[in-house]
């Protein structure tokens, strides 16, 4: 919690005047029961009615003071924390933002959507309360405790004796909950993890008939969250009564004790009447405070969410000095991708994806790559723009590794088509410019053409700036996937990565697709990932992958004699097909 108030660095003065008109609130409240104090005992017992009226008086004017100053902090203190939160989020979603595939993988999307989301408003909602109440409500036990000290000190002992008693039960309760609201949490993230892999696989569950396996698994997950909160509140609960049994008790004895000193002279009935109000006063206060502390334990326990997600440090760093792409000789028929010795492993995977790979690939050559399910083909692409990072050997591109390029840069030269299709709400227009932001519509229709998706954008209504719905709904799925290549054509990549990018069209489309990229003027260096033989038969250099190795390299016609792996494909796809 302590490093997320730098967020608050910038709202110092609201920080400082927010608590500072509590506790002037608080001061006018603590005098209140003074004024009553003498209505009682003077106004009343000498029937003194002009008196009691300038009283009343005071005692308003003292309510409208406290309420100007309540409606000041209150303000201050919202701005603070809404600004406070705003700066959290934005720092948050830079901090996501920059992080690799391999932290994605390993936090998980539903997590971090929840530290975005709910554990910043629980925070944002800590911090109001911090300012507004924190400071007011101990200010206000211990303010009520001294002034009873100076109406009467021995019936004040009873605040002496009282106040102990309410701290251990306060900070008692304090000290059980902050660790159950932790698992709290956690089960509210499994929660939405499933809620969210049902909603984005709504289809396949129906498809499988699987509704009935996932409410039931649901049900699971939201029954032992249901049993820690209220587990949690039940011990929270104990706060309310306890207390109140305390202080009503507190209440029992200063009645007595007051009553005893007022038959003695010690003590007039309005003190006794004041230190029953302060008295009062203190079990409100302690109450407000019991509260506090139950949101600042969830709070906490959500700022240390959100700090953990902070701590993750991506994987892919930027060089210290970075190469710059003006400084790389390209030379035609050079060597555009290399990989040397190249092993790879997923974080928390026990065996490696890739083992030992080492092959080149000349500028302007189209290579394709292909292998059963698992082979490790979309870990091999991903290797070339950095989404993840090699665990030993070199990726290079123009001859120099991968990793002493700018981020930005390197993906500046880099199209990525990945397997799912994902289109963002907004016009088609918007969309083409993820690609290239200054880009023309006539460099647009340019890519829509090579990528086989002009004549249904001609179709849309409004052309370009035909809105799509968000991840592109309102598209079939070969529609989606034409829009996806030729956003990553817009932006003219010296190097093209269709991963699979082409499973959703037909035969005809796909062919005309590849004729289409081939014959683009910018000499592009292009890796295709197919489960179909049929899309990579005409690739300059074939790469077939089995168990993350290379079971062979070559043309069509070379693998087919050499490679048993790509023959079996090969043949498994054509053979029934001339059957």
């Amino acid at each position: 919690m302590r490093s997320l108030l730098r967020f608050l660095k910038d709202y110092k003065k609201e920080s400082v005047l927010g608590p500072l008109f509590k506790l002037l609130e608080a001061s006018f409240e603590l005098i209140v029961p003074l004024v009553m104090a003498a209505i009682i005992d003077t106004g009343v017992a000498d029937a003194d009615r002009g008196y009691i009226g300038r009283m009343c008086l005071i005692l308003v004017l003292l309510a409208v003071i406290g309420l100007v100053c309540s409606i000041t902090a209150q303000y201050f203190a919202a701005k603070a924390a809404v600004g406070f939160a705003t700066g959290l989020r934005h720092a948050l979603f830079s901090h996501i933002e920059k992080l690799s595939f391999a932290e994605m993988d390993t936090v998980g999307t539903s997590t971090l959507i929840t530290r975005m989301t709910s554990d910043v408003n629980q925070v944002q909602n800590g911090v109001n309360l911090v300012l507004r109440l924190f400071l007011r409500s101990p200010f206000i036990v211990f303010g009520a405790m001294i002034m009873a000290f100076t109406i009467d000190v021995r019936a004040a002992l009873v605040f002496v004796v009282t106040i102990p008693l309410l701290s251990v039960v306060v900070f008692g309760v304090m000290l059980v909950s902050i660790p159950l609201y932790k698992k709290v949490q956690s089960a509210l993230d499994r929660v939405l993890g499933i809620t969210r892999e049902n909603l984005t696989g709504s289809r396949v569950i129906r498809a499988f008939n699987k509704e009935a396996d996932e409410i039931e698994t649901f049900h699971e997950s939201n029954d032992l969250l249901t049993r820690a909160q209220l587990y949690v509140g039940k011990i929270s609960a104990l706060m309310n009564p306890l207390t109140y049994v305390i202080i009503n008790g507190a209440i029992v004895a200063l009645v007595w004790t007051g009553a005893v000193r007022v038959d003695n002279g010690f003590i007039t009935q309005g003190g006794v009447v004041a230190l029953v109000n302060y008295m009062s006063q203190i079990l409100v206060e302690l109450v407000k405070l019991a509260n506090l502390i139950i949101n600042i334990n969830k709070s906490f326990a959500c700022a240390n969410r959100i700090e953990s997600v902070f701590e993750l440090q991506p994987s892919i760093a930027e060089p210290e000095k970075p190469v710059s792409l003006s400084d790389v000789k390209e030379e035609e028929d050079g060597e555009a991708v290399s990989f040397s010795n190249v092993c790879f492993a997923y974080a928390g995977a026990g065996d490696e994806a890739l083992t030992d790979l080492e092959f080149k690939v000349k500028r302007g050559q189209t290579v394709g790559i292909i292998g059963g399910t698992g082979s490790g083909k979309s870990s091999l692409v991903n290797l070339i723009p950095r989404f993840y990072d090699v665990t030993s050997g070199e990726v290079k591109i123009n001859g120099i590794n991968v990793k002493d390029y700018g981020l930005k840069e390197l993906h500046g030269q880099i199209g990525v088509v990945l397997q799912k299709s994902v289109l963002f709400k907004g016009s088609i227009r918007d969309n083409m410019r993820w690609g290239n932001p200054d880009a023309t519509d006539e460099e647009i229709w340019e890519a829509l053409t090579a990528a086989q998706a002009r004549e249904f954008v001609e179709q849309k209504e409004g052309g370009l700036d035909f809105m799509l719905r968000q991840e592109g709904k309102n598209l079939s799925g070969g529609q989606r996937q034409r829009l996806a290549i030729a956003r990553a054509l817009v932006g003219k990549p010296k190097i093209l990565i269709l991963d699979d990018s082409a499973s959703a069209l037909d035969y005809a489309t796909d062919a005309a697709l590849r004729q289409a990229i081939s014959s683009l003027p910018q000499n592009m260096t292009v890796f295709i990932v197919s489960q179909r033989a049929a899309s990579i038969l005409s690739a300059d250099q074939i790469l077939v992958l089995e168990d993350g190795k290379i079971a062979g390299s070559g043309t069509h016609q070379e693998l087919l004699k050499s490679c048993s792996v790509y023959r079996e494909i090969y043949d498994s796809q054509f053979k029934s097909q001339e059957a």
